[in-house]
């Protein structure tokens, strides 16, 4: 057997392990992403990202609810996210969900460029680099929900 003849082989067997399953995997990390940082969110200092979401939270609410309550509040809307992810339940309406939440994501950008940059506009902290990092779930996500949205 060639290079060539291999290469195809194996190009034909990924294909049809894609195919099969890449839509499976692609729902079932993004929603035990979810679950995990959202488990995360309840049990105190987890979660890397608890002190900003809550900041973020009690900001965009004028400061009118328990921080804490805000942080569980977001915490079950991602465990719910997340399972609905892993167990396939097909629902524009969670996908519509992801999509506003990770939009949120995005607003400490706004509120507290302190903490998202260490050399604006594009040196980001750690901070900023795990808020970057939704980029990817919402593109996965946009496939996800053309797929979905077909069957």
């Amino acid at each position: 057997m060639s290079v060539k003849e291999l290469s195809e082989k194996i190009d034909d067997r990924l294909y049809i392990l894609a195919d099969r399953y890449g839509m499976k995997l692609l729902e079932a990390s993004i929603g035990v992403i979810y679950l995990w940082f959202g488990g995360l969110k309840f049990f105190p200092n987890y979660s890397p990202a608890e002190v900003l979401a809550g900041d973020t939270l009690d900001l965009i609410t004028f400061h009118l609810f328990d921080k804490q309550f805000l942080l569980w509040t977001l915490a079950f809307g991602e465990i719910l996210i997340g399972l609905t992810l892993i167990l396939r339940i097909k629902s524009k309406y969670v996908i519509w969900g992801l999509l506003v939440h990770m939009g949120g994501t995005f607003s400490p950008i706004i509120f507290f460029p302190e903490q998202v940059f260490t050399h604006p506009p594009f040196g980001f902290s750690m901070v900023g680099q795990y808020i970057m990092k939704n980029l990817v779930i919402i593109s996965a996500t946009l496939v996800i929900y053309t797929k979905n949205s077909r069957d």
